[in-house]
């Protein structure tokens, strides 16, 4: 075999490789299935300064908690008039991207078992969002 076959039969081998690497590259996904949503029995109502409140604070969970080292975040709304806590959280052998996705399922469940509730919690397999109207340790 000369030197240009040699180098023809390299470069095959090295682009064969590199797409079975390609192929076998793994895709994961969150786990979202739901282990718990709980709901606080009191209700806010329509125009009420919680639901403002509640926005920021749920806004900043999914927003921000991707992106803290731990995947583990709390915080509380600025408006004095009807303050809204929360604190969430992710299994940290999670990717950025896949926290977000789980948060975001996470918030999902939660406000549509717990529709208007001032407080409520989802625990999902891989994260977990809670918010209530006083602070609270997770």
């Amino acid at each position: 075999m000369d030197f240009l076959q040699t180098k023809t039969m390299l470069i095959i081998t090295i682009l064969l490789i590199g797409l079975c690497g390609i192929c076998n590259v793994a895709q994961s996904a969150p786990n979202t299935n739901i282990t718990s949503v709980l709901c606080n029995s009191g209700i806010y109502t329509r125009g009420d300064p919680f639901a403002i409140s509640l926005a920021y604070v749920l806004n900043e969970l999914t927003a921000v908690t991707p992106s803290k080292q731990g995947y583990n975040y709390q915080n509380i709304s600025p408006y004095p008039n009807a303050f809204a806590y929360g604190h969430a959280t992710c299994n940290q052998n999670l990717t950025s991207t896949d926290c977000k996705k789980c948060l975001d399922a996470a918030e999902f469940q939660m406000l549509s078992t717990c529709n208007n509730r001032i407080g409520a919690r989802a625990v999902l397999n891989d994260c977990s969002i809670r918010y209530e109207q006083y602070p609270f340790e997770d």
